[in-house]
């Protein structure tokens, strides 16, 4: 993907995240690993692999937090996006 599009799907993911929060009343800590990371869709003049890891980040919680179990599908995923997002360390 060029570095376009990474940010694209970043953008995405965070007005997903952005909509959860508002849905739920009380804060969560689900996208702590994300805000520590500060790297946001707007960061334009930050590295393709910056935004890389946290569209993995980002997936991987969302994919989590829309997961009944970590059999699911949506569980699978999350722990895909998990390991990717290891091996980008």
């Amino acid at each position: 993907m060029q570095k376009e599009e990474i940010i694209q799907l970043h953008t995405l993911f965070a007005q997903i995240k952005n909509e959860l929060e508002q849905q739920f009343s009380s804060p969560t800590a689900a996208f702590e690993e994300y805000e520590q990371l500060g790297v946001l869709p707007h960061h334009v003049h930050k590295s393709k692999e910056d935004h890389k890891r946290a569209v993995f980040i980002l997936g991987k919680v969302l994919a989590q937090v829309f997961s009944h179990d970590k059999y699911s599908g949506t569980g699978r995923v999350a722990e895909r996006l998990a390991r990717m997002e290891t091996r980008m360390r």
